[in-house]
């Protein structure tokens, strides 16, 4: 894939994240200290297509025509609605945007929709949209901490293992699979939570959903590793200099944040909990190599066809 198309494929997944004009400013920095830390790399200056975005210097007119190749053109869309499905259902005007790319791209109505319903269905799994009723008090007796530091390291190697897979939907899956995490962990302590607010847990710490997918995916583009392009897991396996391990990381840390904050009887200000966050990822970070085999091995044998029952938890 040229450089030329990979800028097009990034610049039309930024339009994707700013397709409903609603991104709080936080989530408007991340994506930007996104675009910042990814940098250039061959010929792809993120920044700049960042700031083109922003300023609405560029659209689907002028970018769309750079995708020479079908694969491109069918990864650029599938790059666009996992944007779209990252942070939840598809608002409606995400989904006019994605219409008006896949008519644009030519792709034809059963595969574009199959594609997105499947991501849909990712994103919508993996908590309830509303509590089934009000939080309740911590439960009695207290959860096994040693289990509960089990079920964390387990989460974060699957994500880990994810990473390293070509496929889109595997890097969407990493965020509602995180989102279980930290759902299961407050309901393990006892407390009934809902999607709104998991997410806003995971917003306080730091973690932008929509942010975090276009850092993943972002660095399996640059690197070649996603998408019908990447030249298959082994190849991905072989390189994982470039997709980093951050998802390990990112889980691993929320898995113990959530565990602090929910046995503690949620009273850690926000700045605490971001504060907790950054400290106990940079913890996680020390550990990458140390289980990296393990990623390895389970990448090798996982089913992505199976994705959404692994997010459900079956």
């Amino acid at each position: 894939m040229t450089a030329t198309e990979q800028q097009a494929i990034l610049r039309i997944a930024l339009l994707a994240a700013f397709a409903d004009g609603q991104k709080h400013e936080r989530e408007r920095a991340e994506i930007k200290r996104i675009a910042d830390g990814l940098g250039q790399a061959e010929g792809v200056h993120l920044p700049t297509l960042y700031q083109d975005v922003l300023l609405k210097r560029v659209n689907l007119d002028t970018s769309v025509p750079q995708l020479a190749s079908s694969d491109a053109r069918l990864l650029a869309y599938e790059m666009a609605v996992c944007v779209c499905d990252a942070d939840g259902a598809q608002s409606p005007a995400e989904q006019a945007f994605l219409a008006d790319l896949g008519r644009r791209l030519g792709l034809q109505a059963p595969q574009a929709g199959g594609f997105s319903s499947q991501a849909e269905a990712l994103a919508q799994a993996s908590v309830p949209v509303a509590a089934p009723a009000a939080a309740a008090a911590p439960a009695s007796p207290a959860p096994d901490s040693a289990l509960l530091d089990k079920t964390i390291l387990d989460a974060a190697i699957l994500n880990g293992a994810l990473e390293l897979l070509p496929e889109n939907l595997s890097t969407l899956a990493i965020i509602p699979l995180q989102m279980r995490l930290v759902y299961r962990i407050g309901e393990a302590h006892g407390y009934q939570l809902d999607s709104g607010h998991v997410k806003d847990f995971l917003a306080t710490a730091g973690v932008g959903l929509t942010s975090q997918y276009l850092e993943q995916a972002g660095r399996k583009l640059l690197g070649g590793l996603l998408g019908k392009m990447g030249g298959g897991m082994l190849g991905g396996l072989g390189r994982q200099a470039v997709s980093s391990g951050m998802s390990f990381a990112a889980t691993y840390a929320l898995g113990h944040v959530a565990k602090r904050y929910y046995a503690g009887g949620r009273v850690l200000s926000a700045q605490m909990l971001k504060d907790a966050y950054a400290s106990t990822l940079q913890q996680a970070q020390g550990l990458q190599a140390q289980y990296l085999p393990a990623m390895r091995e389970q990448a090798r044998t996982l089913d992505t066809g199976k994705l959404l029952a692994m997010v459900r938890g079956r």
